[in-house]
């Protein structure tokens, strides 16, 4: 079994900052990426961010220059760190890996998801 978990979420006020934080756990025998996504109320979900194994990132549009995402591998940790941080960022965040178990499967995972909620 695999677990990632989020944590960090909440209220905040236009302007401000939050930093998401997601926690692997489990059978996993490697992370290959590590992915932020988000869905607002009646939106599809979309990618924010993406980080790979050796730390190449990608940002959707919509966060270039607000967000950063890293990760520990150490630790099986991604985080996303959120500047700036406008009412559209108003969603729920969904930590996603890329991740090959102990028993040889590969596939995508997700955590459960942390509110965001940005007032203006």
């Amino acid at each position: 079994q695999v677990q990632l978990v989020e944590s960090g979420g909440g209220l905040v006020q236009a302007g401000g900052s939050l930093r998401l934080s997601c926690a692997a756990s489990g059978s996993i025998f490697t992370i290959n990426s590590m992915s932020w996504y988000r869905q607002a109320p009646g939106n599809q979900r979309e990618l924010v961010a993406t980080i790979t194994s050796n730390g190449r990132t990608n940002y959707a549009d919509s966060g270039k220059g607000r967000f950063t995402i890293s990760r520990d591998n150490a630790k099986r940790t991604v985080a996303l760190q959120m500047n700036s941080l406008k009412p559209e960022d108003t969603a729920e965040y969904y930590c996603a890996g890329d991740m090959t178990t102990t028993w040889g499967a590969r596939r995508e995972y997700w955590g459960q998801g942390t509110q965001v909620t940005v007032s203006s």
